[in-house]
C-alpha cells in the first residue's frame, strides 16, 4: 500500500502550485504582452504570486476565478479590490455566493466597464491619454483649497466616460486618498498632490507600492533623492515617459 507522507504531499502541492504559476505567466504575457515584457519574468512572477495570495483571501481557489483575479490586476491595478474607483468589484468579491458565481458576476461587471468606459478598440482610453499628455506640461490653475473641484473637472475633461461610470463621490474619495499619500512623501505642493492623484487614477490607488509598476515605488524609496521636490519632479518625468511610450504604441496600432 502506498503511503504519502506529509513532507511528500507538500512537495506535490508546491510542484502543482509552480505549474499553475508557470501557466499564469504564459497567460499574462498573452493578456498584457507589453507590460509583461517591461516587467521581466522575475517581477511578473512577484505580481502573479501576490495576486494569487490576494485572491485566496476571497476564497478564490479554482483555476478560473484565480485567472480572472490576475486579469483584473492588470486592468485595474494590484489593489483593485480595495480601490474606491472599483467599489462594485470589491462588493462582489465579498459577497456570500460561491467563488464561481462571484467570478461570473465580476466578469460581467468588467465586460460592462470595458464596453462603457474603454470603448471599442480602447478608443476612449486613447483619447484620455492624449488629453492627459496635453494636461501634463501645463501649470496647475487651481489652489490646494480647490483641489477636489479642480481634479474632478480635469478628470471629466480628460476621461468623461470613466467619471460617468465611477461617479464623483468615489473619485472624491480617491482624490482625498491621493492627497494623503502625497503628504506621506512630503509632496506639499499642489502639483505634487495632483501627480499622485493622477497616478492613482491611471494605475489604481495602490500604485505607490504595486509590483506591476516598480518604477513608481522605486522612485518613492530612492534614498539618493533627499529633496521631496526633486523626487516629485523625477516621478513626473518618469510618468510622462511612460505616457509617451503608450501613445507611441497606439500610433503603431497596438492596444495597451
Amino acid at each position: 500500500m502506498l503511503t504519502v507522507r506529509p513532507q511528500q504531499m507538500k512537495i506535490f502541492e508546491d510542484a502543482a502550485l509552480r505549474r499553475f504559476e508557470d501557466e499564469m505567466v504564459v497567460h499574462s504575457r498573452g493578456f498584457s504582452p507589453k507590460l509583461c515584457e517591461v516587467l521581466g519574468e522575475e517581477q511578473l512572477r512577484v505580481a502573479i504570486r501576490q495576486a494569487m495570495a490576494r485572491a485566496a483571501r476571497y476564497g478564490f481557489t479554482n483555476r478560473g476565478p484565480i485567472r480572472l483575479f490576475i486579469e483584473m490586476m492588470f486592468l485595474f491595478g494590484s489593489d483593485f479590490d480595495t480601490d474606491p474607483q472599483y467599489l462594485m468589484l470589491g462588493k462582489l468579491l465579498n459577497a456570500s455566493a460561491d467563488q464561481m458565481q462571484r467570478a461570473e458576476q465580476i466578469r460581467k461587471e468588467v465586460v460592462d466597464y470595458l464596453q462603457k468606459v474603454s470603448g471599442n478598440d480602447d478608443i476612449n482610453v486613447r483619447k484620455a491619454l492624449e488629453a492627459l499628455a496635453c494636461f501634463a506640461p501645463k501649470p496647475i490653475t487651481f489652489s490646494s483649497n480647490d483641489i477636489v473641484t479642480g481634479m474632478l473637472q480635469e478628470m471629466t475633461c480628460t476621461f468623461p466616460q470613466k467619471v460617468a461610470y465611477i461617479g464623483k463621490e468615489a473619485l472624491t474619495a480617491l482624490i482625498q486618498e491621493g492627497r494623503n499619500e502625497a503628504r506621506k512623501y512630503a509632496f506639499h505642493t499642489v502639483r505634487g498632490e495632483v501627480l499622485v492623484i493622477v497616478l492613482m487614477y491611471a494605475f489604481g490607488h495602490g500604485c505607490t507600492d504595486d509590483p506591476l509598476y516598480p518604477w513608481i515605488s522605486r522612485t518613492f524609496s530612492d534614498e539618493k533623492i533627499i529633496d521631496p521636490v526633486a523626487r516629485a519632479e523625477r516621478l513626473e518625468r518618469k510618468a510622462v515617459t511612460w505616457l509617451d511610450h503608450v501613445l507611441a504604441r497606439y500610433t503603431e496600432g497596438e492596444r495597451t
